[in-house]
């Protein structure tokens, strides 16, 4: 595997693939241009998903002419409560890129206990998954997961996957104990993500810009992450052939981690401290209440962590963004934003909290600061 993988997401022409629709030649070339790209610089992981609208598809017919040994080719499907179902889907991606088999197979989006029953009883889709493995149609079953913490570590602690797709980076590291369960079972870790969900460093704010110099924000998260040895590779979800640039820059750098990233991490450190009282950086998460046990689903964690990170770093539109889609996400983007909630409905759920008061204050300051016109997640197709 190499360090970095081509994302299929973002040069797909558009979500709803059905009923099919002429793809614009330059959609197409451009598509064609980035995945030739990608093998230039090595980067010969591809991966796609039966969610991605028209990513399979135009995939196809470019990847048919690159000899198999040359990429890694990955999709992901979502798992479904009757596996016939989910090995229809499987066999439709196959159609769709034309290849017979794939190296590596994920079930896309284990999020949540009920997808995690379906993927794991007896005769699911994960048995399913390894009959293929069997016949030949994929290499490699792994998972991917916008779930909750404790849900990830405990399908990395099962052993029964070969790798996992997860989300971690510097503003978000609560999958720490994933990485360590996943080294322990020997499975691979792939890092989905990292530039938009890290903070949308395409386009990063001066703060940002002037406390990971002399990094670009998105270099320095590349190279915070695989300085960790449980991590082996990047998503870049390229939307052209450019967006690899960036990313293959910052790896050229790699032996020289232990110097520059030091004094970015102290400059970040000490902005963290400077922008939050000190109580409330050790304080701000203890107590809070799930979103399945808040007032109306609301994900008070997320929404404070957004607002931190507002605050500390002036990461206001990727907060904006990420508030908005809460109640849009479905199990992707889990629990609501705290819309039209009283004094009165959210206090009591504060009870457990240090300071209930304190933290009922800096909710209403991130609903002041976020709340904006409702976001969608960009597929919803998975």
């Amino acid at each position: 595997m190499p360090v970095l993988t081509c994302g299929g997401m973002r040069f797909q022409h558009r979500w709803d693939e059905d009923p099919p629709k002429p793809i614009p030649p330059d959609n197409q070339a451009n598509l064609e241009a980035t995945i030739h790209r990608a093998l230039e610089l090595g980067i010969s992981h591809i991966e796609t998903a039966r969610g991605y609208g028209t990513s399979e598809a135009q995939l196809g017919p470019v990847l048919q002419k690159i000899p198999r040994e040359r990429f890694i080719l990955q999709t992901k499907v979502a798992p479904q409560q009757d596996p016939e179902a989910f090995e229809k889907i499987f066999r439709t991606s196959l159609s769709r890129l034309g290849l017979p088999w794939v190296d590596l197979l994920s079930l896309h989006g284990i999020n949540n206990r009920e997808l995690l029953e379906w993927s794991l009883r007896p005769g699911g889709c994960l048995d399913r998954a390894r009959r293929w493995q069997r016949e030949g149609l994929c290499r490699w079953v792994g998972f991917s997961t916008h779930g909750s913490p404790e849900l990830v570590e405990e399908l990395c602690q099962g052993g029964r996957f070969d790798y996992v797709n997860l989300h971690w980076y510097y503003i978000f590291q609560e999958h720490t104990p994933s990485l360590a369960a996943a080294q322990k079972n020997d499975m691979g870790v792939f890092i989905i993500s990292p530039n938009d969900k890290g903070g949308m460093l395409y386009q990063p704010p001066a703060t940002l810009q002037t406390l990971t110099q002399p990094l670009t924000p998105m270099a320095f998260n590349a190279l915070f992450c695989l300085r960790d040895p449980r991590i082996h590779t990047l998503s870049i979800g390229a939307a052209r052939p450019s967006d690899f640039d960036e990313h293959a820059d910052a790896v050229a750098k790699l032996n020289d981690v232990d110097q520059l990233l030091p004094p970015i991490e102290h400059r970040l450190q000490q902005q963290w401290k400077k922008a939050l009282p000190e109580r409330w950086r050790e304080t701000w998460d203890k107590g809070l209440p799930s979103w399945e046990q808040a007032p109306k689903e609301a994900n008070f964690r997320e929404i404070l962590r957004l607002h931190n990170l507002a605050i500390a770093y002036d990461l206001t539109d990727y907060a904006k963004m990420r508030y908005n889609l809460l109640g849009q996400g479905g199990h992707w983007f889990a629990g609501q934003s705290i819309g039209n909630l009283t004094r009165e409905e959210i206090l009591p759920a504060l009870s457990k909290c240090p300071s209930p008061e304190t933290t009922l204050e800096r909710l209403w300051a991130a609903r002041e600061l976020l709340a904006g016109p409702r976001v969608e997640r960009l597929s919803k197709s998975a």
